[in-house]
């Protein structure tokens, strides 16, 4: 289990390599569900994403042999996007393997910043791909099943620690569960009383399924949230999860959508729909959480283009 200790080291490493977001009370997302909402604006991350941090975290922890070796990663867009340019800047070479699932803008801002783009038809075949790379010589970057990686994505609750007034609850989508197993390591530590509470999209439901099968399993992918289409969850995030974590929530994708355009409508701010699901969970724990809710939401990223979200909304019949 990851403690706060290296989630401090962790913080220590990335500082003046990522940005410190901000963490703002929500009138409007207030309005909106009716209790106090703070959300803490990692979209505005540095690559859109709080995968920035886990990314950074893992590249200055390596020897000097693994960055001259290279680095490879595999991502359905975000993580991608954070390793290439987490490693432009730090001069080390990379590979990212993504399916062609993921949004042409993720590729197209990978590879602008230098990494080489592999495509492969399936986010199972990805990872095979990463491996053999990984068998060749190149440094694997797990995108959730490394507990620096974990640490590093755990950092978001020190900035929220500080921050955010009174919380109950907080809200945290779920891909692999990198970043809600360092949420919850840090809550833990910090503010012991708060409850976490997992989000999944259908069709992207690693994590509620591996609890109901008592560990990690293999899932058939759908969402069009590639950012959440983990094929499995890990032995490291499950357990996190597993430990610390009150329920993970699975909405519908048609939620995650009408949950996007709420958010740019209510919070004045552009997400994906990794993000736009938070606010049809956060209905639902309101309801089962009752009493005074205090709700906090960590709004992981907005690298889906306006096309994108127009398009999935008009599919959706929600425009």
């Amino acid at each position: 289990m990851i403690g706060i200790s290296e989630i401090e080291a962790a913080a220590g490493r990335i500082t003046g390599h990522v940005v410190r977001t901000p963490t703002v009370p929500s009138p409007g997302l207030s309005a909106l569900l009716g209790v106090p909402v703070t959300a803490k604006l990692e979209l505005l991350q540095r690559t859109g994403s709080f995968k920035a941090r886990g990314a950074a975290a893992k590249l200055l922890s390596l020897s000097e042999a693994e960055r001259a070796a290279g680095v490879v990663a595999v991502s359905g867009g975000n993580h991608g996007i954070a390793l290439a340019v987490m490693a432009s800047a730090l001069e080390v070479k990379a590979t990212v393997v993504m399916p062609r699932s993921a949004p042409a803008r993720s590729v197209e801002l990978a590879q602008e910043s230098g990494a080489t783009v592999r495509l492969t038809e399936s986010m199972d075949e990805a990872f095979a791909t990463a491996a053999r790379l990984r068998d060749e010589g190149l440094t694997l970057v797990h995108p959730f099943d490394d507990p620096v990686v974990v640490a590093g994505q755990g950092t978001v609750v020190l900035e929220l620690a500080q921050d955010a007034g009174d919380l109950t609850d907080v809200l945290v989508s779920i891909g692999g569960g990198g970043l809600i197993s360092g949420v919850a390591a840090a809550l833990h530590a910090l503010r012991p009383g708060v409850r976490v509470w997992g989000v999944e999209t259908e069709g992207a439901q690693a994590m509620s399924e591996a609890l109901a099968a008592g560990g990690p399993v293999p899932v058939a992918v759908s969402s069009i949230s590639t950012t959440l289409s983990a094929p499995a969850v890990s032995q490291l995030t499950y357990d996190h999860v597993a430990a610390l974590v009150e329920d993970v929530l699975v909405v519908p994708d048609r939620d995650a959508v009408q949950g996007c355009l709420d958010l740019a409508e209510h919070a004045k701010v552009w997400a994906e729909p990794a993000a736009g699901c938070l606010l049809p969970a956060a209905r639902r724990v309101c309801e089962r959480a009752g009493g005074r809710v205090r709700l906090g939401l960590v709004v992981c990223g907005g690298n889906a283009t306006t096309a994108d979200v127009m398009g999935w909304a008009e599919r959706f019949g929600l425009r």
